[in-house]
């Protein structure tokens, strides 16, 4: 046998393998339910990788809601496309980030204000999946009573999938979440003086 065909041969055979324990996982798989993920984290791409999230639903004929409670600007990519699609609803609750506010009083009348929003989308059952985008500082700032949110995560309809985006996620909501994901920086342009780009960032 040749390097090249004994190379090809444990290649095969590490596959078999590993197609095996795969598909053992797969078949074990077998619930259904609604997820909630949490994506949280000092790297860039918690709210696009949601944002990712809602374009897959919308493949799939799902109807979808987003409520970005910290970010005011209306005049994103993702908004103006996602806006349009006939089964997204969308909303900018926000007045802007904390350190321009600089209002925790207003902050925290603005963050409730956005939550009872949010909360009809967490009690209605025709919303497949909702995307809570930077709702995690409202928990760690306070803004939003801790119990009031996790209690509705907890109690939103059985088959509704929720995608919770921002840095610092409680402990408590990582420990009700199905999935957390934690991204981190290794770079970031924003570093290297080069300011948030359409289309790319915005």
């Amino acid at each position: 046998m040749t390097p090249e065909e004994k190379k090809a041969h444990f290649h095969k055979v590490r596959m078999e393998r590993k197609k095996a324990q795969i598909d053992a996982a797969i078949a074990r798989a077998d619930n259904e339910k609604g997820l909630l993920l949490v994506i949280t984290g000092n790297g860039k791409g918690k709210s696009t990788s949601g944002f990712g999230m809602v374009a897959r639903a919308l493949g799939h004929g799902l109807k979808v809601g987003v409520c970005q409670f910290i970010k005011s600007r209306t005049d994103t990519g993702e908004e103006a496309f996602f806006n349009a699609q006939p089964k997204c609803e969308w909303h900018v609750l926000g007045d802007g980030f904390t350190w321009d506010t600089q209002d925790r009083a207003g902050d925290i009348a603005t963050s409730e204000r956005g939550w009872e929003v949010a909360t009809k989308m967490l009690t209605d059952p025709s919303y497949d999946l909702v995307v809570l985008d930077e709702l995690t500082y409202l928990l760690s700032y306070d803004y939003l009573d801790k119990e009031l949110v996790l209690n509705t995560l907890s109690e939103r309809p059985e088959m509704q999938h929720v995608v919770v985006t921002g840095r610092s996620a409680i402990a408590e909501l990582r420990e009700l979440a199905d999935t957390v994901s934690d991204i981190k920086d290794e770079k970031h342009a924003y570093k290297s003086g080069i300011k948030a780009q359409k289309g790319f960032d915005l």
